[in-house]
């Protein structure tokens, strides 16, 4: 016989095997079932009459919803401030004008094209491979700087026109 459960974090409709027991943790917000706590208040309104209420405790639960609104104030939407909207807004035009939009390796969002810089010869000193004869990537060259906006990861890549060079004396002697 199945049993039904409620997850009083994402209130998803846990179903559950008799044999196998209890989930321990919700299978669609992965939050702990067994450490969510309840407290119940009551308000006098203007009426007099009490209005009666519960609201999530976090109490030091990674993903818990502390200080988060009940249900009922939320009406089905989710509210953001005017300034992430508009912070959105111009982050998504940055990346639509951006040749290359490399993704975070730490935390997958898009990262932002910051900058430039020339790698001069006094400041680097290519390898000569016997195997090309030549340097792979003489000096100067360019590399592209990239920021992730979420967790500010940088990260660089050879320009593409330096990347076609490097490519072409790669493979010079095999042409």
């Amino acid at each position: 016989m199945e049993k039904h459960a409620v997850c009083p974090w994402c209130d998803t409709e846990i179903v559950w095997d008799e044999e196998l027991g209890p989930e321990e943790f919700c299978p669609h917000c992965e939050n702990d079932l067994k450490a969510y706590r309840t407290v119940s208040f009551s308000v006098d309104n203007d009426g007099g009459e009490a209005v009666e209420g519960r609201r999530a405790e976090a109490s030091g639960i990674p993903g818990g919803r502390r200080g988060a609104p009940m249900d009922d104030e939320l009406d089905g939407y989710r509210h953001t401030s005017s300034r992430l909207l508009l912070l959105e807004e111009k982050l998504e035009r940055i990346l639509d004008g951006q040749e290359e939009v490399p993704e975070c390796p730490e935390c997958r969002e898009f990262m932002v094209q910051a900058g430039t810089q020339t790698i001069a010869d006094e400041r680097y000193r290519p390898t000569l491979h016997e195997a090309v004869g030549q340097p792979l990537l003489p000096g100067p060259f360019q590399l592209v700087w990239y920021v992730c906006p979420s967790c500010f990861h940088t990260q660089n890549r050879l320009s593409s026109n330096d990347r076609d060079g490097f490519l072409k004396r790669l493979g010079a002697d095999s042409l």
